[in-house]
């Protein structure tokens, strides 16, 4: 409600709930009792707010590109809403212009995902793409580095680009990482350093990592 981009079609609220000074906005809420709101919802875990609003405005990678020096994290076939939601809240939480998701074979913007961004998707940014190696082609030519994450031999240390300018951050999906084409499509892969007996992150705790490796870097 407070990034007022999507319009709310219907809200219901407990009366407990819509007190709350941030639901003194709305309009025309339907108080109902707890129980109501769990079936409204077909979860308990709704803190007595449930809300059925219009569907996600995705916007257009060109309208990323566009941006000046953007940072754009772009997700290759992530499929997890868990993962895509976390992702899309540490992407918000450092700025970032925006993120890329591809058409096919992923997440898209659900309220799973929305939940698990504690809202982040409300403020944020997200493109959809049929081809994701195209769009990285495109975002070489307007001037954007492409920076792969890949625990591969071929793979250098995070720390090791500036990441000045124009930078895409591409994150593979949870089983297979990044695919050949799209690897090949970058100007380099990175990888974080890995100590202990496991190796491999969750695809969310990456991509929190290399964010945030690639923040203060960027001035």
């Amino acid at each position: 409600m407070r990034a007022n981009r999507r319009r709310i079609k219907e809200l219901w609220a407990t009366d407990s709930a819509s007190r709350e000074d941030w639901l003194d906005k709305a309009s025309q809420i339907k108080r109902v009792s707890a129980a109501e709101i769990d079936k409204i919802c077909e979860s308990p875990g709704n803190q007595g707010v449930c809300a059925r609003i219009e569907g996600y405005h995705y916007v257009s990678a060109a309208e990323l590109l566009a941006k000046p020096d953007p940072l754009i994290i772009a997700l290759d076939e992530v499929q997890d809403p868990q993962n895509l939601g976390a992702i899309c809240r540490t992407a918000e939480c450092i700025g970032a212009t925006g993120v890329v998701i591809t058409e096919r074979r992923s997440a898209h913007v659900t309220p799973a995902v929305c939940k698990a961004s504690a809202g982040a998707v409300e403020w944020l940014s997200i493109a959809k793409v049929g081809n994701l190696s195209d769009f990285l082609g495109d975002a070489k030519k307007a001037g954007a580095w492409c920076y792969g994450a890949d625990a591969g031999p071929e793979s250098i240390d995070y720390l090791s680009p500036d990441y000045s300018g124009g930078v895409v951050l591409v994150l593979g999906s949870e089983g297979s990482g990044l695919r050949p084409r799209v690897a090949s499509c970058c100007d380099a892969l990175i990888s974080l350093p890995m100590r202990g007996k496991l190796d491999s992150l969750n695809a969310s705790a990456a991509a929190a990592a290399l964010m945030y490796g690639i923040l203060p870097r960027r001035g």
